[in-house]
């Protein structure tokens, strides 16, 4: 790059430098690179894209200033050279689009749009009215469908079925391409004015067209940034239905050049069925599609619903076949117990789960339906009216994501079934119809004895990993004392399961108690409950749910712990003894480099490691009475003088970017946040993978000349 530089520049002078030497000992201004060559991420700091170019150069001043004519020797470029540098650039581009899996691992760590989209402003070869037009025109459209995107409008508008006959109504897209026609814009005016009143002005295809560049060229600027992080991790959310098609939302994460842990959404990922194909497609769409190189990352995580654990354990072990250093953990989003639980690959739990989350979302319909809870809870905790508040506050909250979700759900069980029955059975004006229907089957699920024997037995197992999983999600400090306790966690559940039968006896028997304060029948579940189970005779309740509930449920989890914290990733937890607080509770007498082993590839400097650390301690160690320990990743990774420590500084950015990790600070986190707003806010048919990446990313800058000028490449 340097030498064209050097050729672009016109310095003879220059030729003969190697490009070592350039790059040491020689500047170029920036007011000669185009302001899309450049990237401004703060006013203090500007930043040259991936293979930026000079191109801008006054040729001609220098000849009427006699004392710098004689300084430099530039040779003019003529209209044919820039026009022909500028086709070359286009064409490498477009070269990438076409053929992504050609690329090699370095090349993969350069954008499409990073290289070919960096078209400039304003063309120095003149353009002829026809091709201004045009792409003024292209603007206008791609500007219609940025706004859609950002303010989360569908494309559809209203259905044939909603219009009486005879009568045409436009999609939202013509809607607003009609109303900036009538505001005044005269290139889409002059395009169209001639058109049937009928006709649509921009086609469905073409749409669809359009909306491939838009969500590529956004996705491409938070891309580029993780590219420019090498490490990342990959973390995906709940299946979720777009417009009646199973789809994975991923989100990377990566620390930024300002030092900063991120989590971003780039995209949706279509479901496969078949667990083997979403491997290979995941795979494929992250290397070839989204450019990214697997090389670098450093962890992965999925959040799933019940019934789809299995099916993403697939995708883990084939990722960590491949790369191992992409070390399978849990995400910080989710708490421990609620994803134990969703992973268990049992009916009745997946039900359980269900039936908890259908109750927590029918009284947040609804003011009054929480104001009815509370009043019921007031009620029946009048003995303990400080635990009937604390329940009261628990209700407002998404409480079926709590650790300790399922004792929340038994200990408020008489108080929703109470609030049920009278919401079901009140025959006034104040609720719907099929308000009241629903509170009456929420009411039925909650007093079915399979769900009171599933919960008491969840919430019993995941009692032992309650305090663990609290800890995972708090400060670094207590991640890595947590690192250390698995052990003793896994020893009690291993006691547990050589006890069963005794353990269970007393699960049992707390169902059947609570079933009886609730005149719930005993009763098998399904088939078994009508006696076409094929139960063996002297088969007992409660030996059936020993053999069907507890048993799998204690040995899953233990399983599961065991996977996801495997050997490597406690390794990396132990490394997080290179926080200076943690480092200060362990008395300064830590051995972090017997632990980062697995990292030694990523070190700048894997040599002079050992006595780095030492020196990172000897300054904590002696440091003065007044600097407090930073307690955090992020603290440490915002000092001062953490360059003078590159093996430090490399470690912390690895540890950082693990999926366990907590984002420390909320407005780097809104990726997921957004997500679930634009899910929650947006009707299942009117969904789409590109405007919701469109609406979440909306604080992402849009380049629409690069925009226009891809759409011309690829579809002339």
């Amino acid at each position: 790059r340097c030498q064209r530089w050097v050729e672009n520049c016109r310095r003879a002078d220059l030729e003969d430098k190697t490009p070592d030497q350039l790059n040491k000992h020689y500047r170029l201004c920036a007011k000669h690179f185009e302001t899309s060559m450049i990237c401004r991420s703060s006013p203090y700091r500007t930043v040259l894209r991936d293979n930026a170019v000079p191109t801008i150069f006054d040729l001609t001043s220098h000849l009427n200033n006699p004392h710098s004519r004689h300084r430099k020797r530039i040779k003019e470029l003529s209209e044919e050279e820039i026009r022909t540098l500028k086709q070359q650039k286009l064409d490498e581009a477009f070269q990438r689009e076409q053929t992504p899996q050609e690329r090699s691992d370095g090349a993969a760590q350069n954008a499409v749009s990073e290289e070919g989209g960096q078209e400039q402003e304003e063309q120095a070869a003149p353009l002829t009215l026809e091709e201004r037009e045009n792409k003024d025109y292209l603007k206008s459209l791609f500007e219609i469908l940025i706004l859609m995107g950002k303010q989360n409008i569908p494309l559809d508008g209203h259905g044939a079925e909603e219009l009486p006959e005879g009568i045409f109504a436009s999609d939202n897209f013509q809607a607003l391409l009609e109303y900036r026609i009538n505001g005044g814009d005269e290139v889409l005016r002059k395009r169209f004015e001639m058109t049937a009143v009928n006709l649509e002005y921009c086609s469905r295809s073409q749409q669809r067209q359009m909306l491939d560049i838009c969500e590529s060229c956004v996705r491409e600027e938070t891309l580029r940034e993780v590219r420019d992080s090498h490490f990342f991790s990959l973390v995906t959310d709940e299946v979720v239905d777009m417009a009646g098609q199973e789809h994975l939302p991923v989100l990377v994460r990566f620390v930024d050049d300002s030092h900063n842990l991120r989590e971003e959404f780039v995209g949706f990922l279509p479901y496969e069925a078949d667990p083997e194909v979403l491997a290979v497609k995941f795979h494929s769409t992250v290397t070839e599609k989204w450019g990214l190189n697997m090389e670098y990352c450093r962890g992965q995580a999925y959040i799933v619903s019940s019934g789809f654990a299995s099916k993403m354990k697939v995708v883990a072990s084939r990722l960590l076949e491949k790369y191992p250093q992409a070390v399978y953990t849990l995400c910080s989003s989710c708490a421990l117990n609620v994803w134990l639980a969703k992973s268990v690959p049992l009916a009745g739990v997946s039900a359980a789960l269900g039936t908890m989350e259908d109750v927590c979302c029918f009284f947040h319909q609804s003011p009054q339906l929480l104001l009815e809870l509370d009043s019921t809870i007031s009620a029946l905790f009048q003995d303990s009216q400080p635990r009937g508040r604390e329940l009261q506050d628990v209700c407002r909250s998404q409480w079926t994501g709590r650790h300790d979700a399922f004792e929340v759900a038994l200990e408020l069980l008489p108080a929703l079934v109470l609030c049920l029955d009278a919401v079901g059975g009140d025959s006034s004006v104040r609720w719907s119809s099929s308000l009241l229907g629903r509170a009456s089957a929420l009411a039925g699920a909650l007093t079915d004895f399979d769900f009171i024997a599933t919960a008491v037995v969840m919430k019993n197992v995941l009692a032992f990993t309650r305090a663990f999983g609290r800890n995972l999600q708090g400060q670094t400090a207590d991640v890595f004392f947590a690192a250390g306790s698995l052990t003793a966690v896994l020893h009690s559940l291993n006691e547990v399961l050589e006890n069963i039968e005794v353990y269970h006896e007393f699960w049992f028997e707390e169902a059947t108690a609570l079933a009886a304060r609730l005149d719930v029948p005993l009763r098998l579940p399904g088939r078994f409950g009508r006696g076409q189970g094929g139960l063996e005779p002297d088969v007992t309740p409660e030996n059936y749910y020993k053999e069907s509930l507890s048993v799998p449920a204690v040995e899953h989890v233990i399983q599961e712990l065991k996977d996801i914290f495997s050997e490597q990733h406690l390794k990396a937890l132990k490394c997080l003894s290179l926080v200076p607080s943690v480092m200060g509770q362990l008395k300064f007498n830590t051995s972090e480099e017997h632990h980062a082993d697995m990292f030694k590839a990523d070190l700048p400097n894997p040599d002079t490691l050992s006595a780095e650390l030492h020196c990172w301690r000897i300054k904590w160690k002696h440091r003065g009475k007044d600097i407090e320990l930073p307690a955090t990743i992020y603290e440490a990774l915002h000092l001062p003088d953490i360059k003078f420590f590159p093996n430090v500084y490399a470690l912390l950015k690895v540890l950082c970017i693990l999926p366990l990790m907590r984002v420390e600070k909320e407005k780097y986190g809104m990726g997921r946040k957004r997500l679930k707003a634009y899910l929650r806010n947006t009707l299942t048919q009117h969904r789409s993978s590109h405007l919701a990446l469109l609406n979440i990313n909306l604080d992402i800058k849009h380049d629409l000349d690069l925009m226009v000028d891809t759409y011309i490449k690829l579809y002339p």
